[in-house]
């Protein structure tokens, strides 16, 4: 999987119980067409991320197939999802 470009929005907690900042963060991937994720119509992964003052992880993530905005349901391996969490590590500034 390699991670081609990404779009991050914020995402405020009105009620303030949070802690930490949240991001929504919509990666777009290429997988090889022997992976059993690959869709010719291609993939995102939507991911909730969040930076607190003791740590940074990835909560929740969904890989969706562009054009049809299907939910795949597949779970990401733990390398991928390493990938993930060090690229939000890496390009997102609070």
């Amino acid at each position: 999987m390699i991670i081609t470009s990404h779009t991050v929005e914020e995402l405020k907690d009105p009620t303030g119980i949070l802690s930490g900042n949240r991001y929504e963060v919509l990666l777009s991937i290429e997988v090889p067409e022997e992976d059993e994720l690959y869709s010719e119509n291609g993939l995102y992964i939507k991911a909730i991320y969040v930076q607190d003052q003791s740590d940074s992880r990835v909560v929740q993530h969904q890989i969706i197939e562009r054009n049809t905005e299907s939910i795949l349901d597949f779970e990401l391996e733990e390398d991928e999802e390493s990938l993930i969490l060090q690229y939000c590590k890496e390009y997102i500034i609070s």
